[in-house]
């Protein structure tokens, strides 16, 4: 079974990844950073983690506005980094635990955590400015696997530090229920004090930031019972974000022990590092873990052999990603121009399979919802090829359109097309 072996905190300011990709580390400006990672790095190699499960927040990079949720996974494959403005840094992709990932989140909404998911997205210096110090220097590949979360801190209202608490708490039920041999390390980036807009930029509190780290090891109670505003009034209003590293805190024990700690403040941010460990064994017992995956598959029991029925899992959606998102495209004019004028030469532009190609080719509907697409994709499909919603529906029965309007009470067709 999955087990957690401990906890990193960390920073995650840009500065970090800065002084690393500037080769800085002899400099006394920025040694102290360095000089913080060399023990995380030591136990990492002594622990030797299959994954890491990230906590971080995304700085308005791969996430806006127009979709902005309190609680976003990861379930890719692989992250690459994200261009922030400049380019992106010269760091290899890094491998998402996928199983991990969709097995976390199913356990989280059975927990009533309404979690967003996401894909094709890349990481920012939420992630990757300390990841990139949490290893030695990487130039091909990291040595783990990671499962991201994403964390909406940057738009009021927030997720509140009780529900990142309450949230670390399930998380950990969540990972311990997952019945391959894994050893996770958990990891919340953010802070400390800072504060990087309006007139009050620049502000810190040192004084806070030693309070914190010791709260957070010995009384996070009192953590999780802070307003927002009592986090921006003493960390600064960027500095609130700390209550991510809540989410570390409820995955681990009532008790643990901190077996390193740092805290430097070169400019902007108080740089903090910190791991913590079990003070005794405290995984969750075969039963426990038995009835927390009972517990997962509860909503869906019996599903299953409802004849002709597939629910669309993050396992199908995982399965049929790659044909999902050519479809999708068909909502875009240019796209659908393409498409009418040459079907082959956007098959070969998406890098579709032979199956993949031949299902779409064929129209073959039914065969489209086994393979793992959506059917609200497919009516996108019919309507560019002027194929009525009845036609698609009588399809999924193998049956003719006559055949089927039989069974309606009346006989008509329609379309999400304007006009068929």
């Amino acid at each position: 079974m999955a087990q957690i072996i401990g906890a990193i905190a960390s920073s995650h300011t840009p500065t970090i990844g800065y002084a690393r990709d500037t080769n800085k580390h002899a400099d006394p400006a920025w040694k102290p950073i360095f000089d913080a990672y060399s023990p995380i790095q030591d136990w990492l190699s002594a622990r030797k983690p299959d994954v890491l499960f990230f906590i971080y927040n995304d700085h308005i990079t791969s996430f806006f506005f127009d979709h902005y949720s309190a609680f976003c996974l990861g379930v890719d494959d692989q992250y690459c980094v994200a261009d922030e403005g400049g380019g992106s840094r010269d760091l290899p992709a890094v491998k998402g635990h996928a199983a991990l990932a969709r097995h976390i989140g199913q356990s989280l909404m059975a927990d009533e955590f309404d979690m967003a998911f996401f894909r094709d997205k890349p990481l920012d210096h939420g992630c990757f400015s300390p990841l990139s110090v949490l290893m030695p220097d990487t130039q091909a590949d990291w040595p783990v696997q990671i499962v991201p979360l994403q964390v909406g801190v940057l738009q009021f209202p927030l997720p509140t530090a009780r529900r990142c608490f309450k949230l670390g708490q399930a998380l950990r039920k969540a990972i311990e229920s997952y019945p391959e041999d894994l050893d996770v390390a958990i990891v919340a980036t953010g802070g400390l004090s800072h504060q990087v807009h309006g007139e009050r930029a620049g502000f810190n509190n040192p004084e806070w930031d030693a309070r914190f780290l010791e709260l957070i090891e010995k009384d996070p109670e009192q953590l999780a019972s802070m307003t927002h505003a009592q986090y921006a009034t003493l960390g600064g209003l960027e500095g609130a974000e700390v209550i991510m590293w809540l989410i570390m805190r409820g995955a681990l024990p009532e008790h643990i022990r901190c077996v390193h700690k740092s805290y430097y403040l070169p400019s902007m941010t108080g740089i903090a590092t910190a791991v913590f460990e079990s003070e005794q064994d405290e995984a969750a017992s075969p039963e426990a873990q038995s009835a927390q995956r009972t517990h997962i598959a509860h909503q869906l029991a019996g599903a299953d052999v409802l004849e002709g029925t597939y629910p669309y899992t993050l396992e199908r959606s995982a399965t049929g990603y790659r044909l999902n998102k050519f479809l999708h495209q068909l909502i875009v004019p240019e796209f659908r121009t393409r498409f009418r004028q040459d079907e082959e030469a956007c098959f070969e532009a998406a890098g579709l399979s032979a199956d993949e190609r031949d299902l779409v080719r064929r129209r073959d509907w039914r065969g489209l919802i086994h393979y793992g697409v959506i059917f609200f994709l497919l009516e996108k499909l019919g309507a560019v090829c002027g194929i009525s919603n009845l036609h698609i529906y009588a399809a999924m029965r193998g049956e003719s359109l006559e055949a089927f309007q039989k069974t309606r009470n009346q006989q008509v067709t329609y379309s999400v097309a304007p006009k068929l």
